[in-house]
């Protein structure tokens, strides 16, 4: 699939459902904008974000990744990304050099304008910063001249870091707010398909509410749902507007 304008975006989210929550609405709506929207999974969060599924008793772990890829693909249907799944594992993540070296093919490739990850900290859950370094790092080496030179060198996608769970334990400030109040019905739908972390349904709906609210206080412009991003690297402009 390709799209019109030739823009493409990059998610890394290291469990399946991780982008819906997180990054549902710049999905949905970068999709809207005609954006390619490519959305890696390195793992499908089968071992530590799958419990309502082990608790049906006579779960195989094959049968929990096939429940958590068929969701996420519906998912990804819903905001309008392309899911691609590298089914690395979770509880614990491992990365090897082939995984990386698929990344930063994915960004030769497709060139995305800008990424978004994970925070780089997070108390609770260790996949999370491995997924935010490695895709980091993928980037790096895609802007590495000598690294398959055939292949051509990226330039500086701007790389965003999505709001995690625990935001103040993970060393994570909101810097940009993104208003996504008109895609949010998708975005709900999208934690629909989600049936395994049903309980994260009512909270996500409430992070997007109070991010609305804070992103309406900045801009004085009338936004009711938002999320919120914390930048990487330096914005770079001709102005201030």
């Amino acid at each position: 699939m390709s799209s019109e304008n030739g823009k493409t975006a990059l998610v890394v989210s290291a469990h399946s459902a991780d982008f819906v929550w997180r990054c549902g609405g710049a999905i949905a709506l970068y999709a809207e904008r005609d954006y390619r929207v490519l959305v890696v999974c390195l793992s499908f969060g089968e071992r530590g974000e799958s419990g309502k599924l082990w608790k049906q008793g006579n779960m195989t772990l094959q049968e929990v990744k096939d429940a958590r890829q068929e969701e996420a693909a519906a998912a990804a249907e819903t905001l309008g990304g392309e899911p691609i799944f590298f089914d690395l594992g979770d509880y614990p993540m491992r990365v090897d050099e082939d995984a990386i070296n698929r990344l930063v093919d994915l960004y030769r490739e497709h060139r995305p304008e800008f990424v978004l990850t994970h925070s780089l900290e997070d108390p609770y859950n260790f996949d999370h910063p491995l997924a935010a370094k490695v895709a980091q790092e993928a980037r790096v080496i895609a802007q590495a001249h000598g690294h398959n030179p055939e292949q051509g060198a990226i330039g500086a996608p701007g790389v965003f870091l999505f709001e995690p769970h625990q935001p103040e334990q993970c060393n994570w400030k909101p810097q940009v707010f993104l208003d996504i109040t008109t895609v949010f019905e998708k975005k709900q739908k999208a934690f629909e398909a989600m049936a395994a972390q049903e309980h994260l349904w009512d909270y996500y709906t409430r992070v997007a509410l109070q991010r609305g609210v804070q992103a309406k206080r900045n801009s004085g412009k009338d936004i009711k749902y938002a999320e919120a991003y914390q930048r990487i690297f330096p914005l770079v402009t001709e102005s201030f507007q």
